[in-house]
């Protein structure tokens, strides 16, 4: 990516479309728009109606042309949006006629808000918040894209830095005037008291049990119990259509699958497994695993008992685990023999109960994601600098209260500095950019 070019980009969704978004951005902007639009450069920030031309004089389209300068723009470029109809060939023409110039190309994908952040337009948070308020298929998920977008997260991250830093210039008065009349006689007790201020701050937003993350993504459903008890018959009951293979042989699931609905206003992937059992057959003992390490990843574990099945007490020693969702399955067929302590019992064949179990459902995941307020941490990539920047703040408190050096200290305390920053793009960011920015769609 080069700065120099100028680049192009259908901004509006696939045609047809009633309208399509052209956006430019860059040194020629004012160039091309003498060149192409029959106003000339369009007076900023006013929607001018024009004929718009290619090189050769012919006519691409009638639309509105707003033209935007740097530095303020979207980019911090020149800028300009042609608004014409939305069929194909348009949308062709003009992309081919304003990239046959020299310095002039089509974008890549998150190339013009990489250039606003580059701009200091945006932080590498609220960057993140653009991609996501475009991806929110859910309010929740808007809602979160929209504190990130507006600074919520950087807020929470510049407060820390703000707060280190004064510590940090603490640290070095220690350092700078050890035996100086000048420095402060007691100056190790209030620097702890603010690393431990801090470091309880941090922990409690790593604390926040994925949350936001979560609200992001997808929570996490495991359907789990014996070969047999209708897990996969369960999930197309609660997918709605036939997503997994049923049949009556045990062990035909040997793999996870699962199926994306939206419950309680939050995105849930519900997982169909593997029957937890012992097996010799090597390709079921692996679904098995795999069955396993789902489990312990869900957010919620739906155990799923056959009612006439007399081992499922075996199964509920072995596998159950407090806080699963005990549903009994086949409630059709006859009852439990057993006093299971069963929070549902359907029947997924038949649909019984079934949609009481996944009111049930959504009311847990509704519960779950209104456990933290505003989650600071929305994407993996905070958690782990954080976590970073956590063991830092941990271990120059550990060497200022052992007393083991103010210098170690305050490395460590530079070191956590560069892990928040890097957060909200501050400092050592260019191994993360094109990770981040390549999730974005071209024309954003």
């Amino acid at each position: 990516m080069s700065e120099r070019d100028t680049i192009c980009a259908l901004a509006s969704g696939a045609p047809p479309a009633a309208i399509a978004i052209l956006r430019l951005s860059g040194p020629k902007v004012a160039w091309l728009a003498a060149q192409h639009l029959e106003c000339a450069i369009p007076a900023a920030r006013h929607a001018t109606l024009t004929d718009v031309r290619d090189a050769g004089g012919a006519l691409i389209d009638r639309g509105l042309a707003v033209f935007m300068p740097g530095p303020g723009s979207y980019t911090g470029e020149d800028t300009l949006e042609l608004y014409l109809h939305g069929g194909a060939s348009v949308i062709e023409h003009a992309l081919s006629a304003m990239t046959a110039h020299e310095g002039v190309r089509m974008a890549e994908p998150g190339e013009y808000t990489r250039r606003a952040f580059e701009a200091g337009k945006l932080d590498l948070t609220e960057a993140e918040g653009v991609a996501d308020i475009i991806e929110a298929e859910t309010r929740a998920q808007k809602a979160q894209a929209l504190r990130q977008l507006g600074g919520g997260l950087s807020e929470t991250y510049a407060g820390w830095r703000a707060e280190l830093t004064g510590v940090l210039a603490l640290v070095e008065v220690a350092i700078d005037f050890p035996d100086e009349g000048d420095a402060p006689q007691d100056t190790t007790a209030p620097i702890l008291a603010k690393l431990d201020r801090v470091i309880a701050d941090v922990r409690a937003a790593l604390g926040d049990g994925g949350i936001g993350e979560r609200i992001r993504d997808g929570f996490r459903v495991a359907i789990i119990g014996a070969p047999n008890a209708g897990k996969s018959t369960l999930l197309n009951r609660l997918a709605r259509r036939e997503a997994a293979i049923v049949t009556a042989k045990a062990g035909t699931t040997r793999d996870v699958i699962e199926v994306r609905r939206v419950l309680g206003g939050h995105v849930v992937w519900i997982a169909d497994t593997a029957g937890l059992r012992v097996t010799d057959d090597e390709i079921e003992a692996e679904g098995v695993r795999r069955a396993e390490r789902a489990a312990r990843e869900a957010d919620l574990r739906i155990f799923l008992i056959d009612s006439g099945a007399p081992e499922t007490s075996i199964l509920s020693t072995e596998y159950r685990r407090p806080g699963d969702m005990v549903v009994v399955n086949k409630a059709d067929l006859q009852a439990a023999p057993l006093d299971l302590n069963a929070d549902h019992v359907i029947s997924a064949k038949a649909g019984k109960g079934v949609d009481a179990l996944e009111h049930a459902i959504a009311d847990f995941v509704g519960k779950y994601a209104a456990s933290v307020e505003a989650p600071v941490i929305t994407r993996q990539r905070h958690r782990a600098r954080l976590q970073d920047g956590l063991r830092s703040l941990e271990a120059a408190r550990d060497a200022l209260a052992d007393d083991v050096g103010a210098e170690m200290s305050a490395e460590d305390i530079r070191m956590a500095l560069r892990q928040l920053g890097s957060i909200i793009g501050v400092v050592g960011v260019e191994d993360v950019l094109g990770a981040v920015f390549s999730e974005f769609c071209i024309g954003k």
